[in-house]
């Protein structure tokens, strides 16, 4: 499980979910595929945005479930999909 911030609001963070070619978007740890989501509009959503940003949970957080793809591989689908915002 890795989580980071993206520099931007939650419109950057769904360009980035939407431009990743080797990620599946989706709430579950995953398994062998790798999993990309945004918690504070997926698995957090029901949570009041006062306790989700006490808890971290920015509308900025991405969160990738790390399956089997090769890290060179993972690292250049991030960068070309950061590269989108």
């Amino acid at each position: 499980m890795v989580c980071f911030y993206i520099k931007g609001d939650i419109k950057k963070t769904a360009k980035i979910l939407s431009s990743v070619k080797l990620m599946t978007l989706a709430e579950s740890l995953g398994g062998v595929q790798t999993l990309i989501q945004a918690p504070a509009v997926m698995t957090h959503a029901s949570v009041p945005p006062e306790k989700r940003k006490m808890l971290g949970i920015d509308d900025n957080l991405v969160r990738l479930s790390v399956g089997i793809v090769g890290s060179s591989d993972l690292l250049n689908d991030l960068k070309q999909a950061l590269a989108q915002i």
